[in-house]
């Protein structure tokens, strides 16, 4: 699957977006409006005017929609939402070449909210795995005590952790400290 620039960072900042929401034992990401202004500034979203708690409070609502994609246990029900997200965002795509970047596709409407921005754009990069029939490729970490969402861009489909160097090696670390303390009997 071709995965070109701009869906790369669309899907970078769709997993960067569902994983500030708040687990057992994690604050929100997106507490306040500032740490809202910081996701916009660390993931380069462009045409973004100033924000309010009213921006806030619909990106949330559209991170909770892009969590439910990931929690999808059929096409069917990740296309629904994926269509719900990316026509309530009144999706138009155009042609950009800006900020240093060759052309590429925006699917927001010019003068779009933030949270329009996301839903149209990381819909739209979404939905291209949906299209291609590798819709379980959004997955959730495996660890027992994580459930970061990720998308596995392996070859072989087997990336089981949002991490492998954190979650990963932890679970490896685990298993063989396990198998050498059952061997030492």
């Amino acid at each position: 699957m071709l995965i070109t620039h701009d869906t790369r960072c669309a899907l970078d900042t769709v997993v960067d977006l569902v994983n500030t929401a708040p687990e057992d034992d994690t604050a929100d990401g997106l507490a306040d409006v500032p740490s809202l202004a910081d996701f916009v500034r660390k993931h380069d979203i462009s045409d973004v005017g100033v924000l309010s708690e009213r921006d806030l409070a619909a990106v949330r609502g559209v991170r909770g929609r892009f969590a439910g994609v990931f929690a999808a246990d059929e096409p069917r029900i990740a296309a629904g939402l994926i269509n719900e997200l990316v026509a309530a965002a009144g999706t138009t795509p155009r042609l950009t070449d800006h900020d240093g970047y060759d052309w590429h596709v925006h699917y927001f409407a010019p003068g779009a909210s933030v949270a329009d921005h996301l839903a149209a754009d990381c819909g739209m990069a979404l939905a291209f795995f949906v299209v291609a029939g590798e819709q379980d490729r959004l997955r959730r970490c495996e660890a027992p005590d994580c459930r970061r969402a990720f998308v596995d861009l392996s070859r072989n489909r087997s990336r089981r952790y949002c991490d492998s160097r954190t979650c990963g090696n932890r679970l490896h670390v685990a298993a063989y400290r396990a198998r050498r303390k059952e061997a030492a009997g």
